[in-house]
């Protein structure tokens, strides 16, 4: 598919899940003393559950240290994965041996937080969205050039740019930088992770004007992390929010913001501020109490009980079920109704 081609797809494909994800667990091990043996693990994902559909965007959302970056890059495999299923296109790629993986890498990109450090300070802008063909495609000099100079117009950008470096542009062309990169070898799927987080205000609507322009072109499908709720709003289809490791909330994008269940998912978007100041001076605000745990020791049952203002007993005895109510939303809280 070349960038100037709209794409088309038939009702079927586009509502055909594109990646899977089933009990996601990825923790890494704690060493200590002389022989540096394992005395415990971090539990950074344990036990996420979600589909992206073709052609969607998912808003994976939560607190820092939840676990929404880790689970971006275990769905990449850049991160192994402890235990469950990672599926692309029908395939598990938590099994994947190396050779089929790297076959596999075109149709999966990631578009990073801080386009600053993604970026190598020694190689032209040319050179660094060439990477990738280069090293998955044998291309001659002209159609590499012709590629890297759509690849930039494509962004926004002067085409004329390729022979800079990164050091010569704002924070937000180097994220278009970033984005062109992720672009260069026609990917299906996009982990967006945080991309917006480490630019100006005024920058960030312009990146997710793009991303949202691109995904109509070209039928992108995204996993948007972010703890930015309102631009989560405005760019996902449907939203999942993180807690300590797992998933608390997966519902469409307008019934989770209209009506959430969980009482993580209401604090958090009770912080929101609200546009219209009527609203604002009598909406109610949810004030969490104490710290998020760690994820190296946390709590027995229900891992929000700890500062759930509903919490019982029950709670710290038996872990929530992460259920499907009749309105369609997922919730793993044993009083959401």
């Amino acid at each position: 598919m070349s960038l100037a081609e709209p794409t088309t797809r038939s009702a079927a494909d586009t509502a055909a899940p594109l990646v899977q994800v089933d009990d996601l667990a990825v923790h890494f091990p704690v060493y200590s003393g002389l022989f540096r043996r394992q005395v415990g693990a971090i539990k950074a994902v344990d036990g996420v559950s979600f589909t992206v559909r073709r052609g969607e965007t998912l808003g994976l959302v939560g607190e820092s240290g939840c676990g929404k970056s880790t689970t971006g890059r275990a769905v990449l495999r850049l991160y192994a994965p402890t235990r469950g299923r990672i599926l692309f296109e029908g395939k598990d790629i938590a099994t994947l041996g190396e050779g089929a993986l790297r076959r596999l890498r075109p149709r999966m990109q990631m578009i990073f937080q801080d386009p600053q450090a993604s970026l190598n300070p020694r190689m032209t802008v040319g050179s660094i969205i060439a990477e990738p063909l280069d090293e998955h495609l044998r291309l001659s000099q002209a159609q590499r050039r012709d590629r890297v100079r759509s690849l930039l117009d494509a962004v926004g950008m002067n085409p004329a740019f390729a022979d800079r470096y990164p050091h010569e542009f704002s924070g937000g062309q180097r994220q278009r930088i970033g984005i062109a990169r992720a672009l260069a070898l026609d990917p299906g799927f996009i982990v967006c992770d945080e991309p917006i987080a480490a630019l100006d205000v005024s920058i960030q609507a312009q990146v997710v004007n793009l991303l949202e322009e691109l995904q109509a072109r070209l039928g992108l499908t995204y996993l948007f992390i972010s703890h930015d709720l309102s631009m989560v709003r405005h760019i996902a289809t449907h939203v999942a929010v993180m807690y300590l490791g797992g998933v608390v909330e997966l519902a469409p994008r307008d019934l989770l913001y209209a009506s959430p269940r969980h009482p993580y998912t209401q604090a958090l978007l009770s912080a929101v501020p609200a546009p219209d100041p009527k609203v604002e001076a009598t909406r109610r605000r949810v004030i969490l109490k104490g710290d998020v745990p760690s994820p190296a020791n946390p709590p027995s049952g229900c891992r929000f009980r700890t500062r759930c203002p509903i919490a019982e007993a029950r709670c710290a005895a038996e872990v929530p079920a992460f259920r499907k109510l009749p309105d369609g939303r997922q919730v793993a809280c044993h009083f959401a109704q």
